[in-house]
């Protein structure tokens, strides 16, 4: 079997979320984009990028430069395990950005995903983050960030008068969080907040861990 990670286009980034995705689209902001390919065919992608806030290093005293959030891993079929695939981005992603001391991932429970591959991977699992209500918007569910980005106040009863009148406001179930440390004294100090794993009531399929 042949393994190869190098960087991948915006064009093939883009072709593989919306094809082996469950979100259909990219993060936005500035990625670090690995493509993956399998004996010589290109099978998918594995993202990172500075994630949906600029605070995301703060709860283990690090600055936004010094974490990033694992956002995408977008496979077709493949042979290789996933947590072999994305150590193997995980490395690229450290030996070009030395300043790097963790990355930070969820796993979705609302979409049947309990943190398989990070287990495989050794990462830590820190337990549940908090709960964001999100709004169903014209059809769509939208969460609080993109409410905002749009100029929109985050408010049913605004969306309601001025957006959509049959917009809802959706409970959303809190993610798991993983973390894994890119040196040993980060891993000392995240191994103190590590909790046991949670356990899957549902096969976890590969190609939508992330």
């Amino acid at each position: 079997m042949t393994l190869k990670i190098a960087p991948a286009s915006h064009e093939a980034a883009l072709y593989a979320v919306q094809h082996w995705h469950y979100s259909r689209k990219l993060p936005s902001g500035k990625l670090f984009r690995r493509g993956v390919w399998e004996h010589d065919k290109f099978i998918g992608v594995v993202i990172f990028s500075r994630g949906a806030t600029n605070t995301i290093g703060s709860p283990f005293g690090l600055t936004q430069t010094q974490c990033v959030e694992l956002t995408r891993v977008a496979l077709n079929a493949h042979d290789a395990p996933v947590s072999q695939i994305v150590a193997a981005a995980i490395r690229d992603l450290k030996a070009g950005n030395p300043g790097l001391r963790l990355i930070v991932s969820y796993a979705d429970p609302m979409q049947g995903h309990h943190g398989g591959i990070y287990q495989a991977g050794n990462w830590i699992y820190v337990g549940q983050g908090k709960a964001a209500p999100e709004f169903v918007v014209n059809g769509v569910q939208m969460h609080m960030r993109s409410i905002h980005a749009k100029g929109w106040k985050q408010t049913l009863e605004w969306l309601r008068a001025n957006v959509d009148p049959k917009a809802r406001r959706v409970e959303i179930t809190p993610k798991h969080k993983y973390v894994m440390p890119l040196d040993k004294p980060m891993r000392r100090s995240v191994a103190k907040l590590a909790v046991e794993y949670p356990r899957s009531a549902t096969s976890e399929t590969a190609t939508d861990s992330v």
